[in-house]
């Protein structure tokens, strides 16, 4: 079971962007790196493609983040925080902030 999920609100813990707050959008193939909204923006040039309708000119995009670099955001104690897998009683697994054990949900 994956401790991190999209939709999930992260901080960043190093980089360009340290201590900016965002969600997870996506992960890459491999799963070790994410990308998060808002944080590590990159200007890309883009060529004009008349057959889309896409304008050229300069872009501005998140690129990927390596998962080492990024924790969990808990918005109760507005605290970096780590994350715990509890098995229910039927059975089944939750994630829960180990700071107090509150069981985390995807907004």
């Amino acid at each position: 079971m994956l401790k991190l999920r999209k939709d999930d609100s992260v901080i960043v813990l190093a980089g360009k962007d340290k201590g900016k707050v965002g969600k997870i959008v996506s992960f890459s193939k491999d799963s070790s790196r994410v990308f998060v909204s808002g944080i590590n923006l990159v200007k890309k040039h883009v060529k004009p493609n008349p057959q889309a309708n896409e304008k050229g000119g300069v872009i501005e995009k998140e690129a990927s983040i390596h998962i080492s670099n990024i924790r969990i955001f808990n918005d109760a104690t507005a605290k970096v925080d780590k994350i715990k897998i509890n098995l229910l009683e039927d059975g089944s697994k939750v994630r829960v902030f180990s700071s107090n054990n509150q069981t985390i949900t995807n907004n």
